[in-house]
């Protein structure tokens, strides 16, 4: 490559400072006339007591000072990797270098693959099945590598000794566990999918890898392990088109496949990529970094669907009650046409952005790592609580136990001329919508979250710009007010009737918190929801009397008694909370062994995020409602591994399951015996018969 002649001569000068010369160390490097290495090596192994015919992992664990890197094994534009000469005991065999993912260094348009901080680069020993208990099991390897700043490499080699001895096969765990779980976390995962590569003219390389759409992926590049690159400096260009990852390479004019490298999905968190030659049509509109710029058509789209999806909101359960009384209030205000459109559009802005910040909060702990969508509210077991509060008081409000100001068809904060009554009504609608969700949003919302942040804010205005059409109609449109029944006692009667979807939310917010903290969860809740009850009806016969501002009272007493449940939610000891849902059954080693002690018959499968493979099996065979009923017909327990984040637990029992990667799928029959390994792709007929044909 055309920086191999400025490599060159950084070795020239660091050999003619030094004067030449090499010192060897046991378990020590030394580099070229050197009294100490700008690099450490030093030789671990997990089991220092592995079992005859054991395979054992070894780490050799490099610890640069501050200021100087090594390299991966693709250094990039310049550089050396590491380079083993290994002397072992007799039958004994290593395999290859296993290394974590690096970081990229770009100084003088060059681009070099390097780690500029403690890393380990792991190896498997595999011991001969003769070898007697007891027999000292001597691991020598010279090392060599270079050692660099910016300005400056030095060649520097070790003699790394390791001194190990045979143990049974009944010997303890390996003590190093926890230590090679934290090597293991940063190594790269098999990616789960057929990548495929195209050589295009001009040295461009297009690369489409399989990667879910949910998948989170931040800063991508690839790091290629091909040679042949004349920089590795060139930009990548990134783009994410459904359930696909295109990459776009440069300045590759040889390229023999397949095409092997890792792709960075996040901060040392990698996958796989081994691609295969084949046909690749890289996306035409695209960003120079991340993504693809989202066309006008597609926000436009998406924006109307936000629409379309708030307009349908009007009618769930959580938000009807309180369009009527906006409705109702109209009615009886008799306004002017101005003063009407006045009202509405108050009522839109408080209810358009409520749900822009909604929306940013959505957008704002996506961009934190966090893995989010819309009404994450939800998931939390203290704002449940809040909600259910809110929701009780209001159906109260609508039975006419109390009078709450705010929904009230005739309170000053609905109806006052300043309109900030109007305004809070909207914000009240937004926040109450939250556990509603309506046909159009799925598709409008998740688009929402892949579009640039104001893009992706509008489509959320979108959203409450739909939720206050009515209003806005009925303001603008005479014809409209014009059909709006004359005031009568038959508002009181509808007032009513209005409460009751407001308690089926209410309920439906009661089971949701069963859901999420158990048994413990849904008394905190009915116990919230009784004092509620309670303490409104205590003030509604208060409000009778004149002078009392018994409204105002209601609010801070609704909001002490809901801080309450928060407060007891929050100090709930963590025994106490429901367990996981079917799809969360969460693997763990001593999970497996209970079920396994159980008895019953047991489907355990391994999945993550970026499996692509995974997803489709999961949405198109197990997260079925037929599976399911079979599942819970004959008793079938199921185990889920979550492996997006590297779980070292989950790395080693699929190494031992003779697996580098996901997907995994697994059937324990009842009454125990061997597991069955199931095929990669699955169906829902396969699931069906495996639980049928237990006893």
């Amino acid at each position: 490559m055309h920086s191999l002649a400025r490599l060159i001569l950084l070795l020239f000068a660091a050999a003619l400072a030094a004067g030449g010369g090499h010192v060897h160390a046991q378990s020590s490097a030394f580099g070229v006339g050197a009294g100490t290495p700008h690099i450490s090596a030093r030789l671990e192994a997990e089991n220092p007591r592995p079992a005859p015919g054991d395979t054992v992992t070894l780490a050799i664990l490099m610890d640069p000072e501050p200021g100087w890197h090594g390299y991966w094994e693709n250094p990039g534009d310049a550089g050396k990797p590491l380079e083993l000469d290994w002397t072992l005991p007799k039958g004994a065999s290593v395999g290859a270098l296993r290394y974590p993912v690096p970081q990229t260094l770009v100084f003088g348009g060059l681009m070099n693959h390097v780690y500029e901080a403690r890393y380990a680069v792991l190896v498997d020993l595999k011991l001969p099945k003769d070898m007697m208990a007891g027999a000292p099991l001597p691991i020598r390897a010279k090392a060599d590598w270079l050692a660099c700043t910016d300005s400056i490499c030095v060649p520097e080699q070790a003699e790394l000794a390791l001194d190990l001895v045979v143990g049974n096969p009944t010997s303890a765990a390996p003590q190093n566990q926890a230590r090679f779980d934290d090597y293991r976390r940063s190594l790269p995962r098999p990616l789960g999918g057929q990548a495929v590569f195209a050589a295009k003219q001009d040295g461009l390389v297009a690369l489409s890898i399989p990667f879910p759409r949910a998948a989170k992926i931040e800063k991508p590049h690839f790091f290629p392990l091909n040679e042949g690159a004349k920089s590795y400096a060139a930009a990548q260009r990134i783009v994410r088109e459904g359930d696909r990852l295109f990459v776009e390479l440069r300045d590759f004019p040889a390229l023999k496949p397949p095409l092997r490298g890792i792709l960075r999905i996040g901060p040392d968190q990698g996958v796989m990529i081994d691609a295969q030659a084949g046909s690749v049509a890289m996306p035409a509109a695209a960003s120079s970094d991340t993504e693809a710029r989202i066309g006008w058509r597609l926000i436009a789209l998406s924006l109307l669907g936000a629409v379309a999806g708030g307009l349908v909101l009007n009618i769930m359960p959580c938000v009807f009650p309180i369009l009527s009384i906006k409705a109702m209030s109209l009615i009886r205000s008799h306004a002017s046409p101005a003063h009407a459109r006045a009202e509405a559009w108050a009522y839109a802005a408080g209810v358009m952005l409520t749900c822009i910040m909604l929306g940013g909060a959505v957008l704002g702990l996506r961009a934190a790592g966090a893995s989010v969508g819309w009404a994450f509210q939800l998931q939390s077991p203290l704002v449940i609580v809040a909600l259910l509060s809110l929701c009780v008081a209001i159906a109260l409000n609508l039975a006419g136990l109390f009078t709450l100001a705010p929904v009230r068809l005739e309170g000053n904060l609905t109806t006052r001329r300043g309109l900030s009554g109007d305004f809070w009504a909207g914000v009240l609608v937004a926040f109450v919508a939250t556990p509603c969700t309506g046909p159009f949003m799925a598709t409008a919302l998740g688009t929402a979250l892949l579009l640039p942040p104001v893009a992706a804010l509008a489509i959320f205005a979108g959203l409450g710009l739909g939720i206050a059409l009515p209003f806005l109609l009925l303001a603008y449109v005479p014809a409209l007010r014009a059909r709006l029944p004359r005031p009568g006692v038959w508002m009181e009667r509808v007032q009513r009737w209005l409460s009751v979807p407001m308690l089926l939310t209410a309920a439906a917010l009661l089971w949701l918190l069963s859901r999420q903290a158990g048994w413990a969860g849904l008394g905190i809740g009915a116990i919230v929801a009784a004092l509620t009850t309670a303490v409104l009806w205590w003030l509604g016969r208060r409000q009778k009397e004149p002078g009392r501002r018994a409204g105002t009272i209601a609010a801070f007493v609704c909001i002490a008694v809901a801080a309450g449940g928060i407060t007891a939610l929050h100090f709930m000891p963590q025994e106490n909370r429901a367990a996981p849902p079917y799809a969360a059954n969460a693997f763990s080693e001593s999970a497996l062994a209970r079920a396994r002690a159980s008895g019953k018959p047991l489907f355990l499968y391994f999945t993550a995020d970026w499996c692509l493979s995974c997803k489709v099996n999961e949405a198109s065979a197990i997260d079925r409602q037929e599976v399911r009923a079979a599942f819970e017909k004959k008793d079938v327990q199921t185990l889920v591994g979550d492996w997006t984040n590297g779980d070292p637990a989950i790395t080693r029992f699929l190494e031992s399951h003779g697996r580098s990667g996901v997907p995994l799928y697994l059937w324990y029959p009842a009454g125990g015996g061997d597991p069955r390994e199931l095929p990669q792709i699955l169906t829902p007929t396969m699931l069906v018969d495996l639980a049928n044909q237990t006893r």
